[in-house]
């Protein structure tokens, strides 16, 4: 067996290897994240360490199936750069380099591309780099955030009203992987200025988005409650997030890039270029 069918992450395969694995047509996994202020209690790299966990995970249940990409490190983080240790990413420059990222592997010959995303404010960013891949490119592209996956296990066991930054559930999620890096003797209740239809940073029970510098609305860096987190917790978080990505690989996998119909009656100008 090659070893294409056994290895999961991309960048341990030598060129050989990876032609192997475009004969497979192994989904390909790029995680993105973030490096930025998660209160006094989590290290900076909450967003992409827990979101590359979980890829790699799902790498390691499916190996036949999946490789997995080095992780995108930064991203949109002006509103957080009031705390040190940010590192913000022009949106643009951003979108830019996750494009050229998906191109590359497309160029190669995979077919299908997945961005599991860690850090809230990239959402919209990544939704645009799978949406350019699948126009500019023969493959496909989706995004999704690893968290929604275990959105419903969280309502079994939460404790916690707010789901938002460095709060129960990152907090548990990290005690869960690497307990010795979480200060949980300075964890701290935080929340933001909420209106009717908005707030400082508005999450998806607003109808208005919007999010404000945080150096305007907390001294901590905290949205949200931190102290019920547990690694138990994490654990059954974690094993959501897997199992659902797990059967997202086989429906992506599985779904057919059909052949485009032009429906124009005259020649299109197909020299256009956008």
């Amino acid at each position: 067996m090659s070893k294409a069918m056994t290895e999961y992450r991309y960048n341990r395969l030598t060129w050989p290897e990876i032609n192997d694995a475009i004969a497979a047509q192994k989904l390909v996994i790029l995680p993105t994240g973030s490096t930025e202020q998660h209160g006094p209690h989590l290290p900076l790299d909450v967003d992409v360490f827990l979101c590359e966990s979980v890829c790699l995970e799902v790498g390691r249940r499916a190996p036949d199936k999946v490789l997995v990409l080095p992780p995108v490190a930064y991203g949109l983080n002006l509103h957080h750069i009031d705390f040190p240790g940010t590192i913000h990413i022009e949106p643009e420059v951003f979108i830019a380099f996750c494009l050229n990222i998906t191109k590359s592997v497309a160029y190669h010959g995979f077919q299908k591309i997945l961005i599991v995303n860690g850090h809230g404010s990239n959402g919209p960013l990544i939704d645009l780099v799978a949406r350019k891949t699948v126009l500019e490119t023969p493959s496909l592209c989706f995004a999704t955030t690893y968290f929604w996956f275990l959105l419903d296990e969280f309502q079994k066991i939460r404790e916690t009203p707010v789901m938002a930054h460095a709060d129960e559930f990152e907090t548990s999620l990290y005690l869960y992987l690497a307990a010795d890096r979480v200060q949980m003797d300075k964890a701290v209740e935080d929340n933001d200025r909420m209106g009717k239809y908005v707030s400082s940073d508005s999450t998806p029970n607003y109808p208005v988005r919007f999010n404000d510098y945080w150096g305007r609305w907390t001294r901590t860096g905290v949205h949200g409650d931190p102290r019920p987190a547990t690694a138990e917790k994490g654990r059954r978080l974690f094993e959501a997030a897997v199992t659902g990505l797990l059967e997202l690989v086989d429906e992506l996998r599985r779904w057919p890039i059909e052949e485009r119909a032009d429906m124009h009656r005259l020649p299109a100008a197909k020299s256009i270029r956008w």
